[in-house]
C-alpha cells in the first residue's frame, strides 16, 4: 500500500512530516493511520539528530478536512465508537509527548480531527490565504470532537470560545484564528514552511497569549465561574434545540469534567460520549444528509449530458427574490448580472439589496471595501432589454400571474439569442403552462429559490416534458455556482416543497380555526423541531403569498389543498404579515425587543376565541402528518426522483427537522404502517384530505422501507 505520511529530514536538524493520502483530493483522517503515524513518530524518537518536527499537507488546498466519517458507519456498538476515539486519543498523545518541537503547517481546510491534529502540536502557523479556514463542526453531524478536542482547545483559547466554537461548529479565518490564540502566527502561503522551520529552530514550546476581558478571567479562573458558564451554555443549548439534538449539551459535560476533573478524565468522558453520539439515531440521520449532499454535488441532474458554462445573466425584476437572485449571482457565482425593472426604483432596490449584503462582509472584516466594489460592478441595471442579447441565462423574478409571465418568455425570445435558457423563479405555476407561450420550449425550465434567497440553500430545478437535458444540465451547474444545493423535479402545481408545505400551513391554519392559539401552535412546531413555527413562517413569507398558491394548487391538485377561510379573513383585513406590519404578531412600535408578542385582534378577526391547549405532540402530529403523506404521494407521481431527494428538499426548502433525516426517514422510524393508521384515524375525524396515499398504504402492507 502507498503510504499517507513521508518524513524528510533537513540538514539543520528540522524533520518534515507530509500527510498527502494516496488517490484523494484531501487528506482525512482514518482508524488504518494509527500503525504508520507511530512507525514515523518511533523513527523520529530513534534519531537523535531531528531538532523539530514540521507537519505539513502534501494537497494543495487543503491541510486535513476532517476524519473520515465513512468510517463510523462500521461501528456496530458505543463500545466500537469508543474505541475509534481512544485510538485518536493515543495519536494525538504520542505527537504531543514528543520532546522536541512539534509545528503544524496549516494552508486550507484544517476542520474536525485536522484541528486536533494541529492540537496535538505544540505550535500552528497558518497561511493568510482564504482557503485556509479551521474548525471543529462535528455538532452539525450530531457528534462531539472525538480526538481530543474537548480537552485541548479549551486550555488554549479558553472555555467560552472553545464552546462557541464546538456548539456553533463555526469556521474560522486567520485573523480571527490569531486573535483568539489558536495559532502562533499567519503569514503569507508563500513562506509558510520557512515560517513553520524557524519556529520549530527555536526549540520553545510557547502558547500564544490569549486577550480575556475582565468578566472571562473572573469566571473562567474560579471553579464557581467555570459553572456559571457551563450552566448558562446549557440553558442557551436547551431553548435552542428543544431538548432534540444531544451533542451540544454532551460537548458541555466533556468540557466541565474535563476542565475540573482534569485532561484524563476528561478524555475518558470524550470517548464515552462520543461513543454514544455516533450510534444515536440523530447523528445517523444527520449524516445521512452530509452524504446524500455530498453524492449530489457529484449529478448533473440529466445523465452523461455536460452543462454549458453560463458568462452573463439577466434577472427579470428588482425586488426582493430578483435582487437576492442578482446578488448571489454575482457574489457567489462571480457571474455579471443585469436586472431588468419596468421603473428606477426596483433597479434601485436591488442595488441597494446587493450593496447591503456585501457591505456586512465589509464591516465583519471579511472582505475589503475594494473588493465589494469589484463585486458590485459585476452588477448591471435597465428598464429596457438592452444589454441582454448575449445572456446565456435568463432568471424571470416578477408576479404570479401566467399572463405577464406568457409577456416575459415573448420578450425574452425575441430579444436574446436562440440558446438563452428562460428560467422562472414561479413557486407554484406548472412549467408547463409558462412554456406555452414559447417557441423554443426546450430552454424553458423552472428555478424556484426560497426566500431570503443569499440565506436558504435550496433550489428546485423544474423540468417540464419539453425542457432539454443540456438546460437541465446547464442549469444545475449555474445553481451550484451560486452556493445552492440544486433538486432537480418534475413539474406540477406547487412542485414539491410548497405542494408539501400547503397541506402543513393549511392543517396549521384548521387547529387555529378550532381554537388553538397563535403562539402555543407555533411553539408546538418549534418543539417538533422546526426553526419556526407555522403562523411565524405565515407572518414572513406573506399571508398573501400563501393566500396565492392555494387556489392553484386547488385547482391542480383537488379538494385536498382548500384553503381555510382564515385566510380570505385575514387578507380582506390587509393582514399580509410582516411586509406591511400587520399579521398574527404585532410589529414596530407595537413589537417588545428580543420578544415576538401575538397581535391580539387577529382572534377577532378570525372569529376565534383561544381557549383550547392541545397537547403539544398531537397538534404537531396533525400538521406534519399531512406533509408526510403528500411528500410520498409526490415520490409516487414522479415529481420527485428519489426518496433521498425529498428529505434533501424538505430539511433545505422549509426547515424540516434535520435530526430527523427528512421525511422519508422519519416515515421509515414511524413505519409506514404505524403512519397509515395515524392518517385512518385523522380521516376518520376530520375528512378526507388525510386519507392516506396508494404507495404508503402498499408499504404499510409489505413493510417496505424507504432508505436500507
Amino acid at each position: 500500500m502507498e503510504k499517507s505520511f513521508s518524513l524528510k529530514r533537513l540538514e539543520n536538524g528540522i524533520a518534515i512530516l507530509t500527510m498527502d493520502v494516496p488517490g484523494e483530493t484531501m487528506n482525512t483522517l482514518r482508524a488504518e493511520f494509527g500503525p504508520e503515524i507511530f512507525e514515523v513518530i518511533a523513527e523520529i524518537k530513534a534519531d537523535a539528530s531531528i531538532r523539530g518536527l514540521v507537519l505539513i499537507s502534501g494537497k494543495k488546498d487543503s491541510f486535513v478536512a476532517g476524519a473520515d466519517i465513512s468510517m463510523l458507519a462500521a461501528c456496530q456498538t458505543a463500545d466500537d465508537a469508543k474505541l475509534l476515539s481512544k485510538q485518536g486519543h493515543e495519536v494525538f498523545f504520542a505527537i504531543e509527548s514528543l520532546n522536541i518541537p512539534v509545528v503544524a503547517a496549516i494552508h486550507g481546510a484544517c476542520l474536525g480531527g485536522g484541528l486536533e491534529l494541529a492540537l496535538a502540536c505544540h505550535q500552528r502557523v497558518c497561511s493568510d490565504s482564504p482557503k485556509t479556514m479551521m474548525g471543529v463542526p462535528e455538532v452539525q453531524l450530531g457528534l462531539l470532537p472525538g480526538g481530543g478536542g474537548t480537552q485541548r482547545l479549551p486550555r488554549l483559547v479558553g472555555i467560552t470560545t472553545a464552546l462557541d466554537m464546538m456548539l456553533t461548529g463555526k469556521q474560522l479565518r486567520p485573523k480571527q484564528a490569531i486573535k483568539m490564540g489558536l495559532v502562533n502566527d499567519v503569514v503569507p502561503e508563500s513562506i509558510l514552511l520557512q515560517t513553520a522551520i524557524e519556529m520549530a529552530l527555536t526549540g520553545k514550546k510557547v502558547q500564544p497569549k490569549r486577550k480575556l476581558s475582565l468578566v472571562n478571567r473572573l469566571l473562567e479562573g474560579t471553579p464557581v465561574g467555570r459553572n456559571i458558564i457551563f450552566d448558562q451554555a446549557l440553558k442557551q443549548v436547551n431553548r435552542k434545540t428543544q431538548g432534540n439534538y444531544p451533542a451540544p449539551a454532551k460537548i458541555i459535560d466533556c468540557v466541565r469534567q474535563g476542565m475540573s476533573k482534569g485532561m484524563v478524565m476528561g478524555l475518558e468522558v470524550e470517548a464515552g460520549h462520543f461513543g454514544d453520539l455516533v450510534i444515536s439515531p440523530e447523528s445517523a440521520a444527520l449524516r445521512s444528509i452530509f452524504f446524500a449532499t455530498t453524492e449530489m454535488k457529484k449529478e448533473s441532474g440529466a445523465g452523461e449530458v455536460q452543462a454549458k458554462a453560463v458568462n452573463k445573466v439577466m434577472v427579470l425584476g428588482g425586488g426582493l427574490m430578483g435582487g437576492g437572485i442578482a446578488s448571489v449571482t454575482t457574489t457567489k457565482a462571480k457571474i455579471p448580472a443585469r436586472v431588468k425593472d419596468i421603473n428606477e426604483a426596483g433597479l434601485s432596490n436591488a442595488l441597494s439589496y446587493a450593496y447591503k449584503l456585501l457591505d456586512k462582509g465589509v464591516k465583519r472584516r471579511h472582505m475589503t471595501p475594494a473588493a465589494r466594489d469589484n463585486l458590485m460592478s459585476l452588477m448591471t441595471t435597465t428598464t429596457e432589454y438592452q444589454g441582454v442579447k448575449d445572456a446565456d441565462m435568463v432568471v424571470e423574478a416578477v408576479f404570479e400571474d401566467l399572463n405577464l409571465k406568457h409577456q416575459m418568455v415573448k420578450d425574452v425570445e425575441r430579444e436574446c439569442n436562440e440558446h438563452t435558457i428562460f428560467a422562472s423563479n414561479t413557486s407554484s405555476l406548472p412549467i408547463s403552462q409558462i412554456a406555452a407561450a414559447a417557441s423554443r420550449p426546450e430552454n424553458v425550465i423552472g428555478l424556484h429559490y426560497f426566500s431570503p434567497v443569499e440565506k436558504m440553500p435550496l433550489v428546485e430545478v423544474i423540468a417540464h416534458k419539453q425542457t432539454s437535458a443540456q438546460t437541465i444540465a446547464t442549469t444545475v451547474a449555474f445553481a451550484r455556482k451560486q452556493g445552492k444545493t440544486p433538486i432537480v423535479v418534475q413539474d406540477g402545481a406547487g412542485f414539491y416543497v410548497n405542494r408539501i408545505l400547503a397541506l402543513y400551513m393549511n392543517e396549521a391554519a384548521n387547529l387555529l380555526l378550532e381554537g388553538q392559539s397563535v403562539e402555543h401552535l407555533d411553539k408546538a412546531l418549534v418543539k417538533f423541531g422546526f426553526p419556526v413555527g407555522p403562523m411565524t413562517l405565515l407572518d414572513e413569507v406573506g399571508i398573501d403569498v400563501g393566500a396565492k398558491i392555494s387556489p392553484i394548487l386547488e385547482g391542480e391538485l383537488g379538494e385536498r389543498f382548500k384553503a381555510p377561510a382564515a385566510f380570505d379573513k385575514l387578507l380582506a383585513d390587509d393582514r399580509k404579515g410582516r411586509k406591511n406590519a400587520k399579521g398574527f404578531y404585532q410589529y414596530g412600535a407595537k413589537s417588545k425587543a428580543n420578544k415576538k408578542r401575538v397581535d391580539e385582534s387577529v382572534y377577532g378577526v378570525l372569529g376565534v376565541t383561544p381557549s383550547a391547549k392541545g397537547d403539544e405532540k398531537q397538534l404537531a402530529q396533525r400538521c406534519v402528518v399531512q406533509m408526510l403523506n403528500e411528500a410520498v404521494r409526490c415520490l409516487e407521481e414522479g415529481i420527485i426522483a428519489s426518496a433521498r431527494d425529498g428529505d434533501i428538499g424538505a430539511i433545505f426548502g422549509i426547515g424540516f427537522p434535520p435530526f430527523l433525516g427528512g421525511p422519508f426517514r422519519y416515515i421509515d422510524t414511524l413505519g409506514a404502517d404505524n403512519l397509515v393508521a395515524m392518517l385512518n384515524q385523522y380521516a376518520s375525524e376530520h375528512g378526507e384530505r388525510f386519507k392516506p396515499c396508494d404507495k404508503l398504504q402498499e408499504m404499510a402492507a409489505t413493510g417496505a422501507c424507504f432508505h436500507d
